[in-house]
């Protein structure tokens, strides 16, 4: 199994960027995706998550601004951040964590493959 993610780059605040995640190797159907997000000198942490069943879930510093979604046939999924913050300047990771706990972004530990991550710069 591999997953890449796609897009990122430099945006002024109050834009908007998308992230898309794509995977090859796995079993047709949807699953658990996340989104995670690194700052230096910080823990790695979740940003966003959609189970099998597309009950999204989102740290509360994203909810609203910042929308996940994955394709039917579960090999896709993307991230749409609207309404950009300085603060959101991180290396996003795509992930395929081994389970989708209810109610809550996915926790790093259980993350079974990672993409490579790719580069959000916001500027003020």
């Amino acid at each position: 199994v591999q997953v890449v993610e796609s897009g990122g780059g430099a945006v002024q605040a109050g834009g908007s960027l998308r992230l898309s995640c794509a995977g090859s190797g796995l079993i047709d159907g949807r699953h658990c995706w996340a989104w995670f997000r690194e700052i230096p000198g910080k823990e790695r942490e979740g940003v966003a998550t959609i189970p099998p069943d597309n009950i999204a879930n989102y740290a509360d510093s994203v909810r609203g601004p910042f929308v996940i979604s994955q394709s039917d046939t579960g090999n896709l999924m993307a991230l749409q951040m609207n309404s950009l913050k300085p603060e959101d300047t991180a290396v996003y990771f795509c992930a395929l964590p081994r389970r989708c706990p209810f109610g809550q972004v996915a926790l790093a530990e259980d993350v079974m493959y990672w993409g490579q991550g790719t580069q959000v710069t916001v500027s003020s």
